[in-house]
């Protein structure tokens, strides 16, 4: 165990805005049981069998009713980064570019940086992806495979597209023949302001493949997630996911089924909704209280807030820091391929709205503690 700072003890109290999980006080349990009990019931050859790559296939019609599309064009994966692994090994290849924004989920940076992919990061703005930087790399010459883009409450940044740089994306993937990869797991979790159309919705020559995940809405233990695209690509990365897996898990997903056809699924939505909203609302008050000078935007939805604690800030200095004040953050160096390090992400979502102004004066005395080290 590290020394703490100013021989002070470490806290065992510990209040973590590092992972993008709900706490359980917010995951419908009872719903949950209810759900897996009526998935045995109504098909119990179906939950208890391998099933097939595609899915199980009443949540795969689901899926496609939700998303105005055929079964065809769905496959329901092992959560949505699993969906992400497939739709990589299908189009990115070693030297493939690939437009990220900047700053991006690590997991996806990783992932592509695994398979060797030409990473060309894009600036994130208040609205989304700066897609003038982004035409002006186009024009310069650089021809991507796929754009990455997490269009709702960015992770980690939490800011949201505008309907207008939506339009200009697809244009541009159009024009020069790329795949848009909407990634969205925090779509059905806005809690004020405007819902924008996604990109699949406007879509009309096959350039977007979208994924979502359930476990912003109902919970990640269920690790059910998929994709909606070209049924050509889809029936690809079914070949795929059959050598890899067999199936993916039928039971999780009957449950899942079971869960949103019994409107449990609008209810924990609208649950999930009111604790975040009631967190990020007291995140932003309290960063204001304690760390004046800390420069943030307020998502309005989704599980995260991006802020920066200004110039001279050690960020990897503040989370070792904040570890001995018993508060756990994640360092915004680990969200980019360079810079950010007087960031930080902070994930809201799993920290009751009664212990964020307690976290966020551990942050503090951290950020104060950083300077001395």
């Amino acid at each position: 165990m590290r020394a703490a700072y100013a021989g002070v003890m470490p806290n065992t109290d510990v209040i973590s805005f590092s992972r993008g999980a709900p706490s359980l006080d917010i995951v419908d349990t009872e719903g949950l049981k209810a759900a897996a009990v009526a998935a045995l019931d109504a098909d119990p050859a179906g939950v208890t069998g391998y099933g097939t790559s595609v899915g199980y296939g009443p949540l795969r019609e689901w899926i496609a009713a939700k998303h105005g599309v055929k079964a065809e064009n769905v496959l329901v994966t092992n959560g949505s980064m699993q969906a992400d692994a497939f739709l990589f090994d299908e189009l990115v290849k070693p030297d493939s570019p690939v437009i990220v924004e900047r700053p991006t989920y690590d997991r996806t940076l990783l992932g592509l940086r695994n398979r060797r992919g030409e990473l060309h990061p894009v600036r994130l703005q208040a609205d989304g992806i700066d897609v003038d930087e982004l035409e002006a790399l186009l024009k310069g010459g650089v021809r991507p495979t796929l754009a990455h883009i997490i269009p709702n409450f960015q992770n980690p940044a939490g800011v949201t597209l505008s309907g207008e740089k939506r339009t200009r994306l697809l244009q541009l993937a159009n024009e020069y023949e790329f795949t848009i990869f909407e990634d969205d797991p925090y779509y059905d979790i806005r809690f004020r302001g405007e819902q924008f159309p996604t990109m699949l919705e406007q879509d009309e020559t096959g350039r977007v493949v979208y994924a979502c995940s359930f476990s912003k809405t109902v919970c990640p233990g269920l690790r059910t997630g998929y994709l909606v695209g070209p049924a050509d690509i889809i029936a690809k990365i079914a070949a795929a996911a059959t050598n890899t897996y067999i199936a993916p898990n039928m039971f999780a997903q009957a449950t899942i089924y079971q869960f949103a056809a019994s409107g449990a699924l609008d209810r924990s939505i609208a649950t999930v909704k009111a604790a975040l909203e009631e967190r990020v609302d007291q995140l932003s008050a309290s960063l204001r209280a304690h760390l004046p000078n800390a420069e943030f935007i307020v998502p309005d939805g989704g599980y995260f807030l991006w802020v920066d604690l200004g110039e001279g800030v050690d960020c990897a200095k503040v989370a070792a820091a904040a570890a001995d004040e018993g508060v756990q953050v994640v360092k915004g160096t680990d969200f980019v391929l360079e810079g950010g390090e007087s960031c930080l992400r902070l994930a809201y979502s799993a920290v009751k709205a009664d212990r964020i102004d307690e976290g966020v004066r551990r942050l503090a005395r951290a950020v104060e503690a950083s300077k001395s080290l």
